[in-house]
């Protein structure tokens, strides 16, 4: 039997542990349906596709949409299969062997997985003590390695904290100065209170991916996006395989932004739930960090974080493990949900730690 190449025949897929609760909180998919409207639209345009046809290659009309939504051209906009086949992408297009991906941890594990799964090296540096992006290690890193690939994940995951306007600004100027490229993923960035979309042009090395996953409530579409120069973009467009985005999901995305109004209701919803949940966690013997995404970081003082874990479980409410990041030893993650979800997490955690 044929083996896998070495580089990644030991190397671990991205998991999280699905089991039946009552409460699941684990993964940061939104708590609400998307709207009824969408849905009822999307049934009833399904019977006008011509499913013995391929479906439209460059994705056309849901490009025009989404680069409406963000006031950019088509031109500017890549789509596919959720954002990790967007991430995928570029570093087909600007990884591989021989180059490398920088990442500062703890932060999400598919750059560097997927970095590694597309021949690209990966170079690792810190974020501050307050998970933080820090400045002098992103120097270090970027003048030291010079990758042609460097992530910033903003709100990012699983931290929830968000780099502000001013930080991004100097990564940027770090990146442009080594001719490398800077990817700014904002799948939680309508939760925060800016974003980097505003630095895009065409003659700027950054590009910022979206997800229709968590805000649009779409987890089940994998659907995701990348705002960047059109130059950029249609390098990716060379890379990704044909016809890779069917015509169901170009619809279901198409018809998705004719509700924004829907998902700015709903984002704000999860935002003060967000804060409630935050304020209720601070009067438990926990720490909490700051979040600007769709769930909150916190770490149990008395108790390892693994047995909260477990104990939580067995009251039926799940939440994220996330001891197998770097520097996040005990630490869990809980998504926004509902508020009677919340309750009982909150119920269930006080039990636990009591």
């Amino acid at each position: 039997m044929i083996e896998p190449r070495p580089d990644v025949a030991l190397r671990e897929g991205y998991h999280s542990p699905q089991v039946e609760v009552r409460v699941r909180l684990n993964t940061n998919e939104s708590p609400e349906a998307p709207p009824a409207a969408w849905r009822d639209a999307l049934v009833a345009a399904m019977a006008d596709i011509d499913w013995n046809r391929y479906p439209d290659r460059s994705a056309t009309t849901l490009r025009s949409a989404i680069g409406a939504l963000h006031g950019v051209g088509p031109e500017r906009v890549f789509v596919a299969n959720g954002s990790n086949e967007v991430l995928q992408t570029v570093l087909l297009t600007f990884g591989g062997p021989g180059r490398s991906a920088a990442v500062w941890e703890p932060t999400y594990a598919l750059h560097s997985h997927i970095a590694r799964v597309t021949g690209t090296a990966v170079v690792e540096g810190e974020r501050a003590a307050d998970f933080s992006t820090d400045l002098d290690e992103v120097a270090r890193v970027v003048r030291g390695s010079r990758p042609a690939v460097s992530f910033l994940c903003s709100p990012n995951n699983p931290t929830g904290v968000v780099d502000d306007a001013d930080t991004v600004r100097a990564v940027l100027a770090m990146v442009a100065e080594i001719d490398g490229l800077l990817v700014v993923d904002e799948a939680y960035g309508q939760f925060a209170p800016w974003s980097a979309l505003g630095l895009v042009d065409d003659d700027t090395p950054i590009v910022v991916t979206r997800t229709f996953s968590k805000t649009w409530s779409m987890a089940a579409a994998r659907l995701g996006y990348l705002i960047g120069p059109a130059p950029l973009v249609a390098e990716l467009d060379k890379v990704v395989l044909p016809y890779h985005l069917d015509a169901f999901k170009q619809l279901a995305g198409t018809l998705a932004l004719a509700h924004t109004d829907a998902m700015d209701d709903r984002v704000r919803r999860l935002v003060a739930e967000r804060e409630r949940l935050v304020a209720r966690l601070r009067t438990l013997d926990v720490d909490v960090w700051p979040s600007g995404a769709n769930f909150v970081l916190f770490r149990p003082r008395s108790r390892a974080g693994a047995e909260v874990w477990s104990a939580l479980v067995d009251r039926s409410v799940l939440v994220r493990n996330c001891a197998s990041w770097p520097r996040l030893d005990g630490c869990l993650r809980v998504t926004i949900g509902t508020t009677d979800e919340d309750d009982q997490f909150l119920a269930a955690l006080e039990e636990v730690i009591a």
